[in-house]
């Protein structure tokens, strides 16, 4: 079990050694350092539970050594020693956020007790946070609308990866919720109770991008003008989301897959490892395949990442969760119980092809909710493009029609065969090929006495393994 690691600050030297014997025989692994500066050094390289340091100094007084603590981690505790005549100083150093302040010479017992408190307060502080983080990560699991098969599989991969380790690879186009999976991952694993961290790569200037990962020292480049701690440091003990991770440059992909095999980072501008205890997912819009043929993302990395490749379906391939999504985003975003959806608008909503995907779902039903009136959304609430989406140009069948006439039942038989045909009788598949819904399809099987040579009843249940085929909702 890790121990509690207390620095202590002081630049009286009897004073740290009785301190480091005390504390020490209370169980705790004792840092010392006899300045400020030395004393903020230690800690960003050893890190540290809980700071003593003494008010009056050489150089950094312990007011300032409190400041940069604060900065580097809100979360430890600060305790000042104070000598007698310096008690306004402790006061107005817990005005400033420490924790207590004990006099000297102090009594062991009174020690103990303040020591004990201000970590029972660190560890009430960070349970807090992890039940808000670990209650906002199971509400993103049930957010997840999984009508359609497609979605039924990505919740179920979600709910069989969380509790494991395992890197995730989250694929998808834009908009279609990769950071709401992620979420939900960390919120059903057993790090839920530590922080969830979202980076997105291509949101953050290149030059800047690895000091925001990593953190960066003071001096290591014009502008930085203290320590930073990154964003893998500050999810320690739970998840970091690289988002959008195709759009990194290689040199810094170089930088991510050393972390993942070695558990540490390095801060800009220095060469000493940090430990990190860290569960990386990744997610992006690109194919990562096709990026490392043109040699835009290294190889390695694609496949440390890809242990477990999720890939959620466009909006367009999951049109039997659009009814559902609607009423969702409705309520979410404050609708009367009373309105509705007139049905011409929602079946507008339903054939659209939806390039933004569920984000731009969303924004529809948002721009429907100002500008409609009574209690029903209709068709003119609708943006535009919903509204008169462009017509597709009508494709050309490969079938010649004989001289002497066909029937439209047989015509249709042969496109239904074909169509399974062609998707090795995945039903889910061939329907959204014929662009109609997989019940739809199931109905005209029965209706034509369509069955899979030896296989099962064109009513019977589709199950598919998402650890044979993880790509298995692609078209």
């Amino acid at each position: 079990m890790k121990r509690i690691k207390i620095l202590v600050v002081d630049d009286d030297e009897s004073l740290r050694r009785v301190l480091e014997y005390n504390l020490a025989q209370e169980g705790y692994a004792v840092l010392t350092a006899a300045s400020g500066e030395h004393g903020l050094d230690l800690l960003r390289r050893e890190g540290a539970d809980l700071v003593l340091t003494d008010v009056r100094m050489p150089g950094m007084n312990g007011l300032q050594v409190m400041e940069e603590v604060r900065k580097l981690d809100p979360s430890i505790q600060v305790i000042i020693l104070t000598a007698f005549g310096t008690i306004e100083a402790a006061v107005e150093a817990m005005k400033a956020g420490a924790f207590h302040y004990i006099s000297k010479p102090f009594n062991r017992d009174e020690l103990k007790l303040t020591i004990r408190k201000a970590l029972e307060m660190k560890a009430l502080e960070r349970e807090n946070i992890a039940l808000r983080q670990a209650l906002k990560s199971r509400n993103d699991l049930e957010s997840i609308v999984a009508e359609s098969p497609g979605m039924r599989r990505i919740v179920e991969m979600i709910q069989r990866v969380a509790p494991t380790e395992t890197t995730v690879l989250i694929l998808g186009e834009s908009g279609t919720g990769k950071e709401l999976v992620a979420r939900a991952i960390h919120g059903l694993s057993p790090r839920n109770r530590g922080p969830f961290v979202a980076v997105n790569c291509a949101a953050i200037p290149e030059n800047l991008l690895e000091s925001e990962l990593f953190g960066h020292v003071k001096g290591a480049f014009t502008g930085a003008i203290r320590d930073r701690v990154g964003k893998f440091e500050a999810a320690e003990g739970g998840t970091i989301l690289l988002d959008e991770i195709g759009e990194m440059r290689p040199e810094l992909q170089v930088k991510i897959l050393r972390c993942l095999e070695e558990r540490s980072v390095e801060r800009v501008g220095d060469n000493r490892p940090i430990r990190v205890d860290v569960r990386v997912l990744a997610a992006t819009n690109k194919d990562l395949s096709k990026a490392i043929q043109s040699g835009g993302f290294r190889e390695d990395l694609y496949y440390r990442l890809n242990v477990i490749p999720l890939t959620i379906p466009p909006l367009r391939e999951r049109r039997e969760d659009i009814h559902a999504l609607t009423l969702y985003f409705l309520k979410s975003l404050g609708a009367s119980p009373r309105l509705t959806v007139d049905p011409e608008a929602l079946r507008a909503l339903e054939v659209y092809e939806w390039p933004g995907n569920v984000r731009e779902l969303e924004n529809a039903l948002e721009r429907a909710l100002i500008f409609h009136r009574g209690d029903v959304i209709t068709m003119l609430d609708l943006p535009e493009t919903i509204r008169a989406p462009r017509a597709k140009e009508a494709p050309s069948l490969p079938v010649s029609l004989p001289e002497a006439g066909l029937s439209l039942e047989d015509v249709e038989k042969e496109l239904i065969l074909r169509a399974l045909q062609k998707h090795d009788w995945n039903q889910s598949r061939a329907a959204r090929y014929l662009g109609i819904t997989r019940h739809t399809l199931l109905y005209r099987m029965d209706k034509h006495g369509i069955a899979r040579p030896g296989g099962r009843a064109a009513h019977g249940e589709e199950r598919e393994s998402p650890w044979e085929n993880p790509d298995a909702n692609r078209p």
